[in-house]
């Protein structure tokens, strides 16, 4: 197996063996899964990618003003998790009709992806200079100190909700930590509002959403030779408005055993057994404004759209 099967593989064995068992949303997003999120986006259900982008569209001249402060030069615009780059591109035009000198970095885990974003920046942005990074975060904030000048680090989309409390403030203290005055994170945070909406919003009417949890199983069967029969699992999700949680579930809807061939292992599940699969917190300000302080960070600026939806936060280094 090639090395990222092989974490796969060592991960999805840890993961079964875990009560309740386990499954990381990092291994969604292979290219079917990708392109499966792109469809997510533009459900009528899916409300953060249109708050989102009218925060870029309202907000544009100062967000890139609060990216990249006076005087700090040419920089590095590093973009975690780019997918198709599509709100980016709205940040992008305002730094080159500025003519702000810099490069655009975006890392994402699928090459599928990248490659469609690459293309689309060339014709549609030729100006533009990219260094493009397939590659998954952790290897990718490694690399973030090498690089010369200022930078600004772009999370975007609510991905941060995706990580166990723990887990975030690890995150972002490793963001944190090479961060330089005239550096800036821009990180997306879905706020709190009507639960009936957000729990709409993972579990759309079309079943996309479904599909796109399933494709996990699908991704087990043709990387690491399981025979997970799909018709014998549901989608599952909740939300707990206690502590900003949704919640998602693989629901094994029948007593079963599924053979994993590169673990050469079979794994007994029990009728109405569940895999977790993702979590997806949502903040208020004054949480953010906690979180930041608690890894070392301080609030630069705060955009929202106009219903309060969303909100794209700048950050920078707490001062000495």
């Amino acid at each position: 197996m090639q090395a990222s099967a092989t974490e796969l593989a060592q991960h999805v064995a840890e993961g079964l063996q875990r009560t309740p068992k386990t499954l990381s949303s990092m291994y969604f997003y292979d290219d079917a899964g990708s392109r499966l999120f792109q469809q997510i986006m533009e459900l009528p259900e899916y409300y953060p990618t249109r708050a989102e982008f009218s925060i870029f569209r309202e907000h544009g001249p100062a967000i890139a003003a609060a990216l990249h402060p006076e005087g700090a030069g040419e920089f590095a615009l590093v973009e975690l998790g780019a997918g198709d780059g599509a709100k980016t591109k709205l940040l992008l035009r305002e730094l080159l009709q500025a003519n702000t000198e810099f490069i655009y970095a975006p890392v994402d885990i699928s090459a599928g992806a990248m490659t469609g974003l690459v293309e689309a920046l060339g014709r549609e942005l030729p100006a533009l200079r990219v260094v493009p990074v397939v590659s998954d975060y952790a290897t990718a904030l490694t690399q973030l100190p090498t690089r010369p000048g200022s930078k600004a680090v772009l999370f975007l989309g609510s991905n941060i909700g995706n990580f166990h409390p723990a887990d975030r403030r690890d995150f972002l203290r490793k963001l944190a930590a090479p961060l330089a005055p005239t550096d800036r994170l821009l990180i997306g945070f879905d706020l709190q509002k009507d639960p009936r909406r957000i729990r709409a919003a993972y579990d759309d009417a079309q079943g996309v959403t479904a599909a796109f949890n399933l494709n996990l199983l699908t991704r087990l069967n043709r990387e690491l030779g399981a025979d997970f029969d799909l018709s014998q699992w549901e989608h599952y999700t909740d939300y707990s408005p206690l502590n900003g949680a949704v919640r998602s579930y693989l629901v094994s809807t029948c007593a079963q055993k599924v053979h994993i061939e590169a673990l050469e292992e079979t794994i007994d599940f029990a009728a109405w057994e569940i895999i977790h699969t993702e979590n997806s917190y949502k903040f208020t300000l004054p949480q953010i404004e906690a979180l930041a302080a608690e890894v070392g960070l301080r609030v630069v600026a705060s955009f929202t759209d106009a219903a309060g939806d969303f909100a794209d936060v700048v950050l920078a280094a707490q001062d000495e």
